[in-house]
């Protein structure tokens, strides 16, 4: 998929690793959602410039997935090259919707919805999108 296809799309490729991997091999699924947590942090820090440590560690914002949905296609296997991709699906006051797409060589392995809400570490309210993350979502 494109940008154009996909407003606010950001990429990232990850080797898969021995340690993501079952017995048989293949990517051991709760292993995507560490992946998908990977691609969250690398998409703050290098995909809308907020650095994800200052954000949890000094502006003491998190971000707390409160529903996740993953469709499993296809199997990934150790030494292989994933591409991971995620974009903003829905902008709310205090969630985000992202789709996540995890693909290589084309064939889409996983594909999954996670809906994030931002709260304040402190209290574990939620709190409104902070507004330098907002005027860097597309639309």
């Amino acid at each position: 998929m494109t940008e154009a296809a996909h407003p606010g799309r950001f990429e990232r490729v990850y080797p898969i690793r021995f340690s993501h991997c079952d017995p048989a091999g293949i990517v051991f699924f709760p292993q995507y959602l560490v992946l998908f947590n990977h691609l969250l942090e690398d998409w703050f820090t290098h995909g809308l410039g907020i650095a994800y440590d200052q954000f949890i560690g000094q502006r003491r914002i998190g971000t707390p997935t409160v529903r996740l949905e993953c469709d499993f296609r296809a199997i990934s296997r150790m030494g292989e090259e994933v591409t991971f991709a995620l974009w903003p699906e829905k902008v709310g006051t205090r969630s985000l919707t992202l789709a996540i797409e995890a693909s290589c060589k084309g064939e889409l392995r996983v594909g999954a919805r996670q809906v994030l809400v931002f709260t304040n570490l402190d209290t574990h309210k939620a709190v409104e999108i902070p507004q330098d993350v907002r005027t860097k979502l597309p639309g």
